[in-house]
């Protein structure tokens, strides 16, 4: 005997149709969460890049041209030094047409670095270092030269800075240029263009400062003294790495 208030089993239909419902919104779930997270992982590893992409190649660019035996020469203006390229070049530089010796000449005469060692050549440009907006603007395609502080020629302390950001991530955006400055050693030269005339400086030491340490900007000297700061370690703002050069007599 059938019982009247018995329930109702739900069909197979309805029961497959109720799991193909659950299925697609487990789905779609988990395809969300999964793009989101390529995303943000892929995001991630381009600011890393990004970060590190202007070092690297510089690291990259010394190496080939250190193991190349590569050599710069600086010159006022183009034409003034005639050179040639040695007779014994290696193998692979041949292969590559890589040139032995390059001669930079100032971007700028009115106001130019070069640092032969690293190959650095960079037009200055003044900056207040304590106008955040203002040097960093100036940073993007020179290196900056603290005002306040003096010029090549006055006999006096002058100040440039390079390769500074407000962010890290930022870092790639600004001017490279200094990037190798920790290769520097005692006796390494570094040429300043002022107004049209060479003046020449000798490496005489280094050291990294935290960036509170504003003190060297001030530094009083009886003597042409010259301060090169960057960011240290390259790519970073954690630290100041800086480079102590006086003038060579004429």
């Amino acid at each position: 005997m059938k019982m009247r208030n018995a329930t109702k089993l739900p069909s197979r239909h309805i029961i497959r149709h109720h799991i193909h419902r659950i299925t697609s919104s487990e789905y779609f779930r988990v395809l969300t969460l999964r793009t989101i997270g390529n995303f943000l992982l892929f995001s991630s590893l381009f600011m890393i890049l990004r970060t590190i992409y202007p070092p690297v190649r510089e690291e990259i660019k010394y190496f080939i041209n250190n193991r190349l035996q590569k050599e710069y020469v600086v010159a006022a203006k183009p034409g003034e030094v005639k050179v040639q390229e040695p007779a014994n070049k290696g193998l692979l530089a041949k292969a590559i047409n890589f040139k032995q010796i390059e001669v930079l000449t100032p971007k700028d005469p009115q106001f130019d670095i070069i640092i032969p060692k690293i190959g650095a050549n960079s037009r200055v440009m003044d900056a207040d270092p304590a106008n955040e907006s203002q040097y960093l603007g100036v940073l993007k395609e020179a290196v900056a030269h603290a005002t306040g502080t003096d010029f090549p020629g006055e006999g006096g302390h002058i100040f440039l800075f390079a390769h500074s950001t407000d962010y890290f991530w930022n870092v790639s955006t600004y001017n490279a240029v200094f990037y190798l400055l920790y290769k520097l050693g005692v006796g390494d030269e570094v040429d300043l263009f002022y107004k049209g005339q060479r003046y020449v400086y000798r490496v005489i030491g280094t050291q990294i400062v935290d960036p509170t340490e504003v003190q060297y900007l001030t530094r009083k000297t009886n003597r042409e003294f010259l301060t090169l700061q960057t960011c240290w370690p390259p790519g970073t703002t954690l630290k100041r790495l800086l480079v102590f050069a006086v003038r060579v007599a004429e």
